[in-house]
């Protein structure tokens, strides 16, 4: 536990140490928020489906959490570069703790992110249905910053090179958001689209995330969407860990 607790406490002193990083990963959201919020807002309202701003607020935490959980790979890689990594994995630590220690480290800081939005969110205007109910929307996010983070450093640990982790990354982060629920209703769409949106674990992140904050109607049902979560999560762990394993230094 102390090698896992060291790991820990080393991601999270890098991110507060490094304002450029925490400003580049808010600012994103921030803007999606005043350009989506308000400026779509109002023809959102006039179409009769109630405060955008509600809506988009649980799509937008969880793009916070999904591009830091991901991209927070790329520590993995750093480490590769400057020799860390190697250090690690000759002592006599198993790797499956390493790997641990660093990935709680990086959904830590998700969480942080995620958190920081929706205080954000409430000097916008936002505010939950059921002030209780942030409980159990807080496990969620919790939930799914776990998922995201082993998810990412099961691709770092599957690459060699920045510019190889950044395209993969982008041929997959930007579709999971968009192709999700964040940005619109699902029951207003193409078949099409409503059918790809359905296999997007992503969008059963949202989905939970809408209806403990907002009191939105469930599209799936709360148990659905914590079932899918759930094998997301099992799924990226195994991923990470088996790429990790495989890592030759």
């Amino acid at each position: 536990m102390e090698v896992m607790y060291t790991l820990w406490l080393r991601q999270v002193r890098r991110y507060w140490r490094s304002y450029s990083r925490m400003l580049g990963t808010l600012g994103q959201p921030i803007l999606m928020l005043l350009a989506l919020g308000y400026g779509i807002g109002a023809i959102y309202q006039k179409a009769g489906e109630g405060n955008y701003l509600n809506f988009l607020v649980p799509g937008i935490i969880t793009q916070t959490v999904l591009l830091s959980g991901v991209f927070w790979g790329i520590i993995i890689l750093q480490d590769k570069r400057f020799g860390f990594l190697a250090e690690m994995l000759v002592a006599p630590v198993s790797r499956l703790k390493i790997l641990l220690g660093s990935a709680i480290g990086g959904a830590t800081i998700s969480i942080l992110q995620g958190l920081m939005i929706f205080v954000i969110a409430l000097v916008f205007g936002f505010r939950p249905d059921n002030w209780f109910l942030v409980i159990p929307a807080f496990g969620v996010l919790v939930f799914m910053s776990l998922a995201l983070t082993s998810f990412g450093a099961g691709i770092a640990s599957a690459v060699d090179d920045f510019q190889g982790f950044q395209g993969i990354n982008n041929l997959l982060v930007l579709p999971l958001f968009f192709l999700s629920s964040a940005l619109y209703p699902l029951n207003s769409i193409p078949d099409v689209l409503r059918i790809i949106s359905s296999i997007n674990p992503v969008t059963y992140m949202v989905d939970a995330l809408r209806t403990l904050l907002t009191a939105a109607p469930s599209h799936f049902g709360i148990g659905l969407d914590l079932a899918v979560m759930a094998a997301t999560f099992i799924a990226c762990l195994i991923f990470a860990v088996n790429r990790f394993n495989r890592i030759q230094m």
